[in-house]
């Protein structure tokens, strides 16, 4: 099967929307939110022409895979690219349907979080979200104890997810399915393998305890489970896509904000656009800043030697990588998760307006 990202540019786009139509997982459960902060933006656009207060409320999860928000706030970049009457006021949650939660709720106006509950504010919101930008590729392992070490050996134990029906969720389903390997249902029922749906500082110490045979979790929390939870990888994502590229965390933002406030979404996506090139460009201070506030935002700091391991398996890119949430979607049906019609949920034209104006070239499924 040829996917999206492997078509001539020009034909990518029309491909992708119409293999979208009739596919969309609508599962998930929720968690609360775990912090909040307010910026006031100190840079001035050009693109905003009124002086009226905004504010944008940017939704993010406390992960590595969350890296373009996590620097992009500990770095100011976001509040630089604001114009002055825009206040930027955050919110960390701990799993992605908090924040779907929050969006259809009124109280996010924008957010990064994994395509599967991208696609499930989507749907359950009417259609009332847009995704605008990629953030994140890769970042995510099926880690387990040290004695397991081929997919059989998993019969009988117990393996944690993030949540029910989640990207890590859907992958791990798909990948058992493919070893010949029965789980039970999201509805329930029995299998060969338990699927544990829990909190990933939650999953880390339950592995610690020996209570689960593994997980798969996204960054940092696979590299946590190998340095101190003593497991090892059995299966990264990466392989299970073609080029080992996979949509781990993308940027949406909801159609009433984007309506009312074009020049201000214009300018989080120039915020966005700054900080992967400085994620790219500076991975050594990046890391530091992504560090720096994670630790505020929960606490703890990570081990710098874990947070530049997690680093090296993820790749930061503004690209959706739209052809993955295609195939993501196709296991999901297949896993048992309800479906429905996702035309129509990526609205590349902002971000692509202000690469060309940059001078640079559009996404490449534009």
């Amino acid at each position: 099967m040829q996917f999206p990202s492997q078509q001539p540019r020009r034909s990518r786009r029309s491909a992708l929307v119409g293999a979208l139509i009739g596919i969309a997982l609508t599962a998930a459960s929720c968690s609360s939110a775990s912090g909040s902060a307010s910026t006031t933006a100190t840079g001035a656009s050009s693109s905003t022409t009124s002086n009226t207060p905004v504010t944008l409320r940017l939704g993010y999860l406390t992960n590595l895979t969350h890296a373009a928000a996590l620097v992009g706030v500990q770095q100011g970049i976001f509040t630089k690219n604001l114009a002055s009457n825009v206040t930027l006021q955050t919110s960390t949650y701990n799993a992605g349907p908090a924040e779907v939660t929050a969006l259809l709720a009124g109280s996010l106006d924008a957010a990064y979080m994994g395509p599967n509950s991208a696609i499930t504010a989507y749907t359950q919101g009417q259609k009332s979200v847009r995704i605008i930008s990629g953030a994140t590729s890769g970042g995510a392992a099926l880690v387990v104890s040290p004695s397991i070490t081929s997919a059989n050996q998993l019969k009988g134990k117990t393996v944690a997810t993030p949540q029910l029906g989640n990207t890590q969720d859907v992958a791990l389903r798909t990948w058992l399915t493919k070893q010949g390997l029965t789980y039970p249902g999201p509805n329930g029922g029995s299998g060969e393998v338990t699927i544990l749906p829990e909190d990933n500082a939650t999953t880390l110490t339950s592995f610690e305890a020996g209570t689960i045979a593994g997980a798969w979790v996204p960054e940092p929390w696979a590299t946590r489970m190998v340095a101190e939870g003593k497991g090892h990888v059995l299966v990264n994502e990466k392989t299970q896509w073609p080029n080992g590229l996979f949509a781990t965390t993308v940027l949406v933002v909801t159609t009433d904000f984007l309506s009312a406030h074009p020049a201000v979404v214009t300018d989080l996506l120039k915020g966005q656009l700054a900080t992967t090139a400085f994620l790219n460009a500076s991975p050594t201070q990046a890391q530091a800043d992504a560090n720096t506030q994670l630790a505020t935002l929960t606490g703890k700091a990570l081990k710098a030697p874990e947070v530049a391991s997690a680093w090296a398996d993820m790749t930061f890119t503004n690209d959706p990588i739209g052809s993955s949430i295609l195939t993501d979607l196709v296991h999901a049906k297949a896993a048992g998760f309800p479906t429905t019609n996702i035309s129509g949920i990526f609205d590349l034209g902002p971000i692509d307006k202000v690469l060309i104006s940059d001078g640079k070239a559009k996404l490449a499924g534009s």
